[in-house]
């Protein structure tokens, strides 16, 4: 009787061992079916200002240092360049700006911090960031012409002059959304769900 039992649960054990392995397996299999179905998470552009793929333009300006640079020009160490509205009042911007910092040095490209406000509150952004030797441009102009409406906000710009990618950037993946944009073809969250648009319309026909 005793040796019956014990067949019996060790039976029992091993169909509920099956049964998890088949629930482990299902589970699996619709994470995998979800996540070919979740858009990319890149930065996501609100700006009507140039258009990704044109030329930028030409707009000349002081940093805080004093020096002339110029958007929408080659530039002398022919990199990109990396324009990142900031401001010392927007809680993200402060979070952002270490990661740029830190990108910008792994990546080969130009960073450009461009700001509006008083000069002193830009200037402890400097100091309490350690972006001494980062060009940091004081310019409305420059916000107006990229139609900034929302902080941080980055553009990159391609060694042609071109726009390359724009968007919001929160956090480092936003970031680096933009600066993979000419590898992967992707520049923004609208232009994957427009292209997945138009491929599931060309499916359905």
């Amino acid at each position: 009787m005793s040796q019956a039992l014990l067949l019996g649960v060790l039976l029992l054990s091993w169909l509920a061992i099956a049964g998890l392995g088949l629930c482990v397996l299902a589970l699996a299999r619709q994470i995998g079916v979800l996540h070919e179905r979740i858009a990319p998470v890149g930065a996501l552009s609100m700006s009507k200002g140039p258009a990704v793929g044109e030329r930028v333009p030409r707009l000349t300006a002081r940093t805080l240092a004093g020096q002339e640079v110029v958007i929408g020009a080659p530039r002398p160490s022919g990199r990109r360049l990396l324009l990142l509205f900031v401001s010392a009042h927007c809680p993200i911007c402060k979070v952002v700006l270490p990661i740029a910092k830190q990108l910008a040095g792994e990546e080969v490209l130009d960073l450009m911090l461009v700001g509006d406000g008083p000069l002193e509150e830009q200037r402890g952004l400097i100091e309490k960031f350690g972006l001494q030797g980062i060009d940091f441009v004081n310019s409305p102009q420059i916000g107006m012409t990229f139609q900034v409406g929302k902080l941080p906000y980055a553009v990159l710009i391609g060694k042609d002059t071109t726009l390359v990618a724009q968007g919001l950037v929160n956090n480092r993946e936003h970031l680096e959304s933009l600066l993979y944009a000419d590898e992967t073809g992707i520049p923004s969250i609208q232009s994957y769900l427009a292209a997945a648009k138009r491929s599931a319309e060309e499916a359905a026909h």
